[in-house]
C-alpha cells in the first residue's frame, strides 16, 4: 500500500489542507513533518470552516490517526489552545501522536524571533514572529528543547540554562533588552508536561510499523517548495525543508518507503511576505485575485500577494521533489477573466530563461514571458468531471500540465469539501 507525500509546489497556502482532507477518508495516518505554527490550513467540510495551524488536517476524518512528527516545532500552548477548539466543537483529537523528538518552541524563541526582526528594519525576512526560525537555529545548534525534556526535569533544567546562557548576552548587550530568567521557562514548559502526556509516542517506529503493515500513510509539509530552506528563494525561506525529502527525515521513514509525490498547485500564484515574486500584479487583476480567492493568511492575517500563474516555478517543483501528480485548486477564482497570462519563461538581462535561476540576483532581476489563454465565463462550482468543465477551461488546465511536467489528477472548483474533480486517483 502506498506511502504519499502531499506538498505545495509554490510558496505555500495552495490548498493542501483541502487536498489532504480530501483523501483523509482513504488514509490511516496522515503525518506534519516540518514546520510549526507560522503555517495554516483551512478546511471546509459541509457548512463549517476549520483553520488549522499545527494540526494535520487529517484529525477532522475520525478514522485516521494525525501525527505530529519530529522535523515540527512545536508551541505548546498553541497546539493544546487548538486542541482545545476542535474538542469544543465536536471533533474526536484523542488518537493524536506526537514525536517525542520534536522540538518546543519557548518563549524566549518568540522573543528573539522579534527583536531580531525588528533589528533587521528594511532587510527584515519577514517572517511570522512565532518563534519559528529561532527553534530551528537551537536545533541545529544543538541547545533546543524537545517534548521528551519535559519528563526529565533536570535534564530540563540543563537545557534552559545552557540556551539562556548565550541568548541573555545578545538580549542585553545588543538589544538593550532585559535577560530571560530560565527557571521561569522551566516553570512554563512543565505546566505542559502532563497535558502532552497522553499524546506522545515513537511515531518513527509507529508510522514505519503501519507502512509494512500496509497501511496508507499521507505526509503533508507545511509550506511550499519555493520557502524550502534549501530549494526555496532563500533567505525570503521558511527555516525547514517542505520539499519532498523533508519528509523522510522529518519523520523517520525511508525514502524507499515513498510511492507517490503529489503536488499542490493554485490555478495562479500568490506570496505571504517578503522575498522576489516574478508574476506579480499591483493592479487592479492582483486586487480581484485577492478578493475572489479570499486569499488572506490562515495563520498570520496579512493579505497574499497574487499573480498570474508561473510554469517555471511548477516545473522546478516537479523537478525537486519528484512529483508524480499535480492537485490543481482554486480553478473556479479565473471565470470571468477574457484571456488568462500564464508566464512560461522568464527574460533575465535580455535572455529568455525557461529553468528557474539558481542565482539570487538572477531570479530577483526575473521578468516573466506570457502566453495569453483564453479565458471562460461559465459557473464551474458545480463540475463533477473533467468533461463538465468549459472548453476552454480545459484547455487551461491541459496547458497548465502540459508546462509543469506532471499529470494533474485532481482539480479544485470551489472551496467545498465536494467541489473537486478527480481525474486520476492518487491511490
Amino acid at each position: 500500500m502506498p506511502a504519499l507525500v502531499l506538498l505545495g509546489a509554490q510558496w505555500g497556502d495552495e490548498g493542501k489542507g483541502k487536498a489532504t482532507d480530501l483523501l483523509g477518508g482513504s488514509v490511516d495516518y496522515v503525518v506534519r513533518y516540518q514546520g510549526g505554527n507560522n503555517a495554516g490550513h483551512t478546511v471546509v467540510v459541509g457548512d463549517q470552516k476549520y483553520a488549522l495551524h499545527l494540526l494535520p488536517s487529517g484529525i477532522l476524518s475520525p478514522e485516521c490517526t494525525p501525527v505530529i512528527g519530529n522535523g515540527v516545532v512545536i508551541d505548546p500552548a498553541v497546539l493544546l489552545s487548538e486542541l482545545s477548539g476542535l474538542n469544543d466543537r465536536g471533533v474526536d483529537t484523542s488518537k493524536l501522536l506526537i514525536s517525542g523528538n520534536a522540538h518546543l518552541i519557548t518563549s524566549y524563541h518568540t522573543t528573539m524571533d522579534k527583536v531580531t526582526e525588528r533589528f533587521l528594519g528594511s532587510r527584515k525576512i519577514g517572517t511570522t514572529g512565532r518563534g519559528i526560525g529561532p527553534t530551528y537555529a537551537d536545533k541545529i545548534n544543538r541547545v533546543g528543547i524537545r517534548v521528551q525534556d519535559l519528563y526529565d526535569e533536570s535534564i530540563l533544567i540543563q537545557k534552559v540554562d545552557a540556551a539562556l546562557d548565550f541568548k541573555n548576552q545578545i538580549l542585553a548587550k545588543l538589544y538593550n533588552r532585559r535577560a530571560i530568567e530560565a527557571g521561569k521557562i522551566v516553570e512554563e514548559l512543565l505546566v505542559y508536561a502532563d497535558k502532552l502526556r497522553p499524546y506522545v509516542s515513537d511515531t518513527t517506529l509507529v508510522l514505519n510499523d503501519a507502512i509494512d503493515a500496509g497501511k496508507v500513510v499521507l505526509f503533508e509539509g507545511g509550506q511550499g517548495t519555493l520557502l524550502d530552506v534549501d530549494h526555496g528563494t532563500y533567505p525570503f525561506v521558511t527555516s525547514s525543508n517542505p520539499t519532498a525529502g523533508g519528509a523522510c527525515t522529518g519523520a523517520g521513514v525511508g525514502p524507499t518507503k515513498i510511492s507517490r509525490v503529489i503536488g499542490i498547485l493554485k490555478a495562479y500564484t500568490t506570496r505571504v511576505g517578503a522575498g522576489p515574486f516574478p508574476t506579480e500584479l499591483l493592479d487592479e487583476d492582483g486586487e480581484a485575485l485577492r478578493r475572489i480567492g479570499g486569499e488572506r493568511g490562515v495563520t498570520t492575517g496579512r493579505d497574499r500577494r497574487c499573480g498570474w500563474f508561473d510554469a517555471v516555478i511548477s516545473r522546478y517543483a516537479t523537478r525537486v521533489n519528484g512529483l508524480t501528480d499535480f492537485f490543481l485548486t482554486k480553478l473556479d477564482v479565473l471565470t470571468g477573466w477574457e484571456r488568462i497570462p500564464v508566464c512560461v519563461a522568464y527574460e533575465i538581462d535580455g535572455k529568455r530563461v525557461e529553468e528557474l535561476p539558481y542565482s539570487q540576483s538572477d531570479f530577483h532581476h526575473a521578468k516573466p514571458v506570457y502566453e495569453y489563454l483564453p479565458g471562460w465565463s461559465e459557473d464551474i462550482s458545480k463540475a463533477k468531471t473533467f468533461d463538465d468543465l468549459p472548453k476552454n477551461a480545459q484547455d487551461y488546465v491541459k496547458a497548465l500540465e502540459e508546462m509543469s511536467g506532471a499529470p494533474i489528477s485532481a482539480i479544485g472548483v470551489g472551496p467545498g469539501r465536494t467541489e473537486t474533480i478527480q481525474i486520476n486517483s492518487f491511490l
